[in-house]
């Protein structure tokens, strides 16, 4: 930044850092925690025109900066940052639109119990329905001895000997400005400010131990091959009664013998038989319902030919996308590879018939025709 900038340009600067460092973007992140307290240490100065001045004259040695530290000399909290900056946020006092650091008491955190991961094989038709799949899942679950508390007979807690129940331990470092000193979560009691006095003998004091638990899952109709369908609060519950983690199941589609999906169409191949081609009629067809239903013919279809049944197809995940998709029919002629006597002698003689004849032949009787009104 340059030496002359405005407060204008020192305020958006330091926003601009401050968003990119916030602890909630980065949550567990020392480093960014540093970087965000060292740009909000940094604005104190730049943005006070006494302190601007003593700090271009004497750096962080002037008589302002309390020893090296432009908050006093007594350490600093994520409060005192709000609480000085917060109209750089967009309010006074809070996180302006971040959660956790609104300027009040700190709260514990909640642990959060890590989310599983499974698989699951639909048919066709079970994704056409929807479904519910039932799997026996091994996971982490509430201590049935402590009911989850992670202390032993109901001896509750006591304060962190380490932070003194702040949660949070400070450190000081050398920075740019000089003596900077910043907040981390206690690495004894993990940022609770309590301690178990005595753990649990079955849990040791986590609150938790393996167990299985028979878990049901709705699948939705509509999903497809590589979707993820979250379930919430069924996956492994969390330390000390915490949050309970989700199950993030993966789809997959077994092959269909009968269709081939296309999005939310299905596609039907039908291998037509040469004699209702020519005429024309009624054929059935089956369903991704197991049902089956009849389609018209025309006379001279020809191989190649696609019919739509509109509404046969797969229905959109939970109302994204069209209603329903459509049932295509690819038309291929069947060609018979042997031929009785009787079917033989029926076939020569529509081969000198002009209707049975190929595209060669009509191009090149056009072709003789045309060279006649010249000869």
């Amino acid at each position: 930044m340059k030496k002359n900038a405005s407060d204008d340009e020192i305020k958006k600067a330091y926003r601009k850092l401050a968003i990119k460092y916030h602890p909630d973007r980065n949550p567990d992140d020392a480093k960014a925690e540093e970087k965000f307290k060292e740009a909000a240490e940094a604005y104190s100065v730049l943005s006070d025109p006494q302190k601007r001045q003593q700090y271009d004259r004497f750096g962080f040695d002037g008589p302002n900066f309390g020893g090296g530290n432009p908050f006093g000399g007594g350490g600093f909290s994520m409060d005192d940052i709000f609480s000085m900056f917060g109209d750089v946020f967009g309010g006074h006092g809070g996180g302006g639109g971040f959660g956790g650091f609104g300027g009040g008491s700190r709260q514990a955190p909640k642990y959060k119990g890590a989310d599983l991961r499974l698989k699951v094989r639909l048919s066709l038709q079970e994704v056409a329905t929807g479904v519910t799949k039932k799997f026996k899942v091994r996971k982490d679950v509430a201590c049935e001895h402590c009911h989850g508390t992670g202390a032993e007979g109901g001896s509750g807690t006591e304060t962190c000997p380490n932070c003194h129940g702040s949660g949070m331990e400070i450190r000081t470092q050398q920075s740019i400005f000089g003596m900077m000193q910043t907040q981390t979560t206690c690495h004894v009691c993990g940022g609770e400010g309590t301690i178990i006095k005595n753990k649990c003998t079955h849990c040791h004091g986590d609150g938790v131990v393996k167990g299985e638990e028979v878990v049901e899952i709705n699948i939705p109709a509509g999903v497809a091959e590589g979707m993820v369908v979250n379930v919430p609060n069924k996956g492994n519950a969390g330390k000390h009664n915490g949050i309970t983690g989700n199950i993030q199941v993966y789809i997959e589609e077994e092959d269909n013998d009968t269709f081939i999906r296309d999005g939310q169409n299905v596609i039907y191949n039908l291998l037509l038989d040469f004699p209702t081609a020519v005429l024309g009629g009624q054929v059935k067809i089956p369903t991704i319902d197991g049902n089956f239903i009849q389609i018209p013919i025309e006379s001279g279809t020809q191989p190649g030919k696609i019919a739509r049944v509109r509404g046969k197809g797969l229905p959109a995940v939970q109302g994204y996308g069209r209603g329903m998709g459509d049932l295509i029919v690819q038309i291929s002629v069947y060609v018979p590879k042997t031929l009785s006597q009787s079917e033989r002698k029926a076939i020569e003689e529509f081969q000198e018939s002009d209707n049975f004849k190929g595209d060669s032949y009509t191009k090149r009787t056009i072709f003789d025709n045309f060279k006649k009104l010249f000869s």
